[in-house]
């Protein structure tokens, strides 16, 4: 077992996506999770019914304990649904960045639509959290949330990856799977220029938990001692295999397989 991700994120009763998902990747490819649970959802494949708050200053203790203790290579945030959560990260974060990375998966809707973001928690991230950041992994429609404009084309990824960027996190990973077309094209930027990686769509509904779970499998290979960019590499490998694996459970956007397994 190597690597330590702290993961500050929500639950999810399914399974499929937020901690449940981050605990699953992080194991599956090696590494030891650790964990500080930001809000309680009820939801399934067909959607979220219902979210039950964690008070912050709660939160604030699971990350502390966690990290005075146990202590952490990474800290990966995901669900952050209301302003004094982010506060409560950013502060914590404050103290330990000197010896650790962030990864902030800014995560703002789930996978039918549903919104996991108040208004205020937005302006907190772009203002606080994501500056802080060692990389961030936005999808087009949280891009477009964060800049203030529909990301909608491959020219507009461009331009969103680059404005990302200027907000002054080390690296951004724009996720494209929701273009339309045959191929997914993701591009990760850094001060040394923008890289784009390309897939082939999988035709599936099975895509519950895809961001989580990527972003998961990058910190945990930042974690081993990876560069941002093998991590990367790595994580949308794995990705690909738990899509094309996927045990289809579910009637609506059902989970992947995280127990894939690499073949290296």
């Amino acid at each position: 077992m190597n690597g330590r991700v702290l993961v500050v994120a929500g639950s999810d009763s399914g399974g499929g996506a937020g901690i449940q998902a981050d605990i699953k990747t992080i194991t599956a490819l090696g590494g030891y999770a650790a964990t500080a649970v930001t809000a309680l959802t009820a939801q399934n494949t067909e959607g979220v019914l219902a979210i039950q708050d964690v008070p912050a200053d709660f939160v604030a203790q699971q990350m502390t304990l966690v990290l005075d203790d146990i202590g952490a290579d990474v800290i990966k945030t995901g669900m952050l649904h209301r302003a004094e959560l982010i506060q409560c990260v950013v502060e914590i974060s404050r103290r330990h960045l000197a010896k650790m990375d962030l990864l902030v998966d800014p995560v703002m809707y789930a996978k039918g639509g549903a919104s996991l973001l108040e208004e205020r928690a937005v302006r907190a991230l772009v203002s606080e959290l994501v500056p802080m950041a060692d990389l961030i992994t936005p999808n087009l429609p949280e891009a477009g949330k964060i800049l203030g404009s529909e990301v909608r084309t491959i020219d507009d990824m461009h331009i969103a990856v680059t404005d990302l960027l200027a907000l002054g996190p080390k690296a951004v990973l724009l996720k494209g799977g929701h273009l339309a077309g045959n191929q997914i094209v993701d591009l990760l930027a850094t001060e040394n220029g923008v890289e784009a990686f390309n897939s082939a769509r999988i035709m599936t509904r099975h895509t519950h938990g895809t961001g989580c779970t990527l972003a998961s499998a990058i910190a945990v290979g930042i974690a081993q001692g990876l560069s941002v960019r093998s991590a990367v590499v790595r994580a949308r490998e794995y990705v690909i295999g738990a899509i094309q694996t996927a045990p289809g459970y579910g009637t609506g956007h059902g989970p992947i397989n995280h127990a894939y397994q690499l073949p290296f």
